[in-house]
């Protein structure tokens, strides 16, 4: 199964990214590594449609509406966890810590190292049971951000669920579980958050 989460977890990397030429004339490339394994190419059917068919400019568009200028479909996975609060920093931290660990150089471009195509991408193609325990450490927060995307009918949802189903355990059918999977409680601290926002899930042994 190794070769398939791999397959996955970089498609769902780059699907999820911000889209541009390059990631355009990597679909045939995806479509063809998605095909080698029974129903992986699924889940990704719409998004490679639209990205081989869709006039670019009009995807990017979409993209930043639903992507960046919002946080309804946030792909920072401590973002759910620990919202603003001063906890997030020590988080961020341990993410790093994990890439370090690696023994290879990973290059963040710029962003938060619990950006989930990043993650993705350092399962797939630097160290995939290391990647692979920060998913699930994080399932709740991957597990909102599906609903989340559901919610808005974006096809990213079915994406988010094939990277669920390549972890351990059963999705949760709604977001009240997905609560009671976090071990949801207020949390100790936020800033400019209800204690009760469902964006901080505080986790289990974080």
């Amino acid at each position: 199964m190794s070769r398939r989460d791999q397959v996955t977890f970089l498609s769902a990397a780059w699907c999820l990214s911000y889209p541009d030429m390059e990631l355009v004339d990597r679909v045939p490339l995806m479509r063809a590594a998605l095909g080698e394994f029974p129903g992986a190419a699924e889940p990704f059917a719409a998004v490679l449609s639209l990205l081989a068919d869709t006039d670019l400019m009009s995807v990017q568009a979409q993209y930043v509406q639903e992507f960046d200028l919002g946080k309804r479909h946030a792909l920072h996975l401590s973002y759910w966890t620990d919202g603003d609060t001063r906890r997030r920093g020590e988080v961020l931290g341990a993410f790093k810590k994990v890439y370090r660990g690696s023994d290879i150089l990973v290059d963040t471009h710029g962003e938060l190292p619990d950006y989930l195509p990043m993650v993705l991408e350092f399962a797939a193609t630097v160290d995939l049971p290391a990647g692979k325990e920060l998913l699930q450490r994080y399932r709740p927060s991957l597990e909102l951000i599906k609903f989340g995307l559901r919610r808005d009918g974006l096809p990213h949802e079915a994406i988010v669920q094939a990277v669920c189903d390549a972890l351990p355990g059963a999705s949760p059918a709604d977001e009240q579980a997905v609560m009671r999977m976090a071990g949801y409680g207020p949390p100790v601290e936020s800033v400019g958050l209800d204690p009760y926002d469902p964006r901080l899930l505080p986790m289990k042994g974080a």
